[in-house]
C-alpha cells in the first residue's frame, strides 16, 4: 500500500498550552479546512490528527487561506517552526 501524500501547508508560529492550541501560518498556495487530516513534524514533534475546529482572530472558521494565521486545537505540544502537512 502506498504512503499517503503529504503536502506542506504551513508552519507553527505559536503555541498555547491551555487549551492546547497551535497558531499556524498558512503558506502561499495552500489552504486548510476543518475535517482534513494534518501531520505536524519538528525536532521533537511528530503526530497526525484531524482538524476539528479552527479560529481566525478568535472567530470560528471552516477554512483558512494562504497568508492567514489560524488557531487549531492540537492533541500534543507543538513548537515554533514545526512544519504542518496536509495528509491525503
Amino acid at each position: 500500500m502506498a504512503e499517503p501524500t503529504r503536502v506542506e501547508v504551513g508552519r507553527v508560529i505559536g503555541f498555547f498550552a491551555q487549551p492546547s492550541v497551535a497558531i499556524i501560518e498558512v503558506q502561499q498556495g495552500a489552504s486548510l479546512r476543518v475535517g482534513e487530516t494534518i501531520a505536524i513534524k519538528g525536532h521533537t514533534t511528530d503526530f497526525q490528527q484531524t482538524v476539528e475546529s479552527m479560529q481566525v482572530e478568535h472567530q470560528p472558521v471552516t477554512q483558512a487561506e494562504a497568508g492567514q494565521s489560524v488557531g487549531i486545537k492540537v492533541q500534543d505540544r507543538v513548537r515554533k517552526n514545526d512544519v504542518v502537512y496536509k495528509v491525503g
